[in-house]
């Protein structure tokens, strides 16, 4: 289990330097969305040779997947665009703490009501209580 930690750490980890990387090169080629569709193909190839080497017959599912589950990738979209055209400007760290308490509040609502299929854990106050606390954490980081 402690493997599964790690990973989501460095992941996290890698989210603000994913968006200072990308909105350099927005910045130096002149277009962040240029940017955002280059980093896109460089993960696209780099999902598919993970997929085709671990589980290549999940590829064929994809085309009887349920249609909406392909909005996440109108959400990644979404997320990498916005970031490389606000964070050269409200600065990386607002940018991802912003992020950040975003994605408290909707993960705090998806495990609550149990959304798309997530394992239910119901919003009580000491869950209400600790995501206020990370929330002051990251906002007082800011701050500094």
């Amino acid at each position: 289990m402690s493997n599964y930690y790690f990973i989501m750490l460095t992941a996290g980890i890698g989210i603000p330097i994913l968006a200072a990387l990308n909105s350099a090169l927005g910045r130096l080629i002149g277009s962040p969305a240029a940017a955002a569709a280059a980093l896109f193909i460089v993960a696209f190839v780099c999902a598919l040779v993970v997929a085709l080497l671990t589980a290549p017959s999940a590829i064929a599912k994809l085309a009887s997947a349920p249609k909406y589950l392909f909005l996440a990738g109108l959400l990644i979209a979404f997320y990498l665009l916005s970031i490389s055209w606000i964070a050269p400007v409200i600065g990386i760290g607002n940018a991802v703490f912003l992020v950040l308490i975003g994605q408290m509040i909707s993960a705090a609502a998806i495990d609550h009501f149990g959304l798309f299929g997530a394992n239910v854990t119901p919003l009580n106050m000491t869950r209400i209580s600790g995501i206020a606390v990370m929330a002051m954490g990251v906002f007082l980081t800011q701050k500094a």
